[in-house]
């Protein structure tokens, strides 16, 4: 096993399929010279040349576009956003083509492309730089979304994500680029739509993905001190959802906190939400509690944005509330 932080997790995955596959390149807003808003391609330019590493204008819509083309011709883009708010600018070509085309083409088309983008508040970016719209994306029919929490998971998901027919959002959480983790040196992949139990537990059952995977484990820590066994699961994968996973932990600890660090109103654990509500009511002890970030713009200041973001204190007071524990 060999340590590395999120940042070099996606950039291995990155190098190994432009050395493997000639139809890879990868586009996008100042990944060539300047090496990427997060430095996640750093050193690609020089190494693999313009060709295969493309500075685009900034046009999202017009470049998005032009990945969606590369695709269907054959090739397999890697089409990077400066962040996950920019994608709302290429809505039409990202929801309308990409996630649309080999449905209407009655299978004969393939948009083989990944959309990476670091997604989430908490750096200082203020309202217009911080938003999750993943969330958004995972609705989406014809789009597979994931979002990694660890080195590990960052390197197998974009191993997955490349090698996948069909378009794949990689949602990177912006706080998790310099976590670090433990990585095999023998390959891997992370299979897209199946969530992992992190920890197993009977009293309680926590899952969240990426960044509130963070909060999570902390209030899961402080849970444990007080000898409540709590079991853990990372969904890794947004759309889609592993319910199977989910619903054989609930039938286990007959108590769920879906936690998400999105805005809590329309998110993808309100969805976890409501599916275990109508498929699985009859092994809960009690009310199902979400936990999210404030549905406010997010703030630039940063004690305003650590206030509305999801952190251990409101799981710790979803837990207490919803099951008196």
């Amino acid at each position: 096993m060999i340590e590395v932080d999120l940042r070099e997790a996606l950039k291995r995955g990155l190098e190994e399929a432009l050395d493997t596959d000639p139809r890879v390149f990868i586009m996008g807003e100042d990944i060539g010279e300047y090496g990427g808003a997060y430095a996640v391609t750093d050193g690609f330019l020089k190494k693999y040349g313009p060709q295969r590493i493309k500075d685009t204008p900034i046009s999202e819509q017009a470049f998005l576009g032009a990945g969606i083309g590369a695709a269907a011709a054959g090739l397999r883009p890697v089409v990077e956003f400066m962040s996950m708010s920019f994608t709302l600018v290429a809505f039409d070509q990202i929801v309308n083509m990409a996630a649309n085309i080999r449905y209407m083409s009655g299978g004969q088309i393939s948009v083989p492309m990944v959309i990476r983008a670091p997604t989430g508040a908490g750096v200082q970016l203020g309202a217009t730089h911080s938003q999750s719209f993943e969330t958004w994306l995972a609705e989406v029919p014809g789009m597979k979304v994931v979002c990694p929490s660890t080195p590990y998971d960052a390197l197998g998901l974009m191993r997955s994500a490349i090698k996948d027919d069909n378009p794949v959002v990689i949602a990177e959480p912006a706080l998790l680029y310099g976590s670090k983790g433990e990585i095999p040196e023998e390959y891997y992949e992370v299979e897209i739509g199946k969530a992992i139990v992190t920890r197993q537990g009977d009293d309680l059952t926590l899952i969240s993905y990426g960044y509130g995977m963070r909060p999570l484990n902390q209030a899961a820590d402080e849970l444990a001190a007080r000898g409540i066994s709590v079991e853990i699961i990372d969904l890794r994968t947004l759309s889609p959802i592993d319910f199977d996973t989910i619903f054989s932990s609930v039938q286990k600890t007959n108590k769920l906190i879906v936690i998400d660090n999105a805005r809590r109103t329309g998110g993808v654990m309100s969805e976890v939400a409501a599916e275990v509500q109508e498929q699985a009511s009859d092994w809960l002890d009690g009310p199902i509690m979400r936990v999210g970030s404030d549905d406010v713009p997010w703030p630039y200041n940063r004690g305003l944005e650590r206030e509305v973001l999801t952190d251990a204190q409101d799981i710790l007071k979803a837990v207490k509330d919803g099951y008196g524990l």
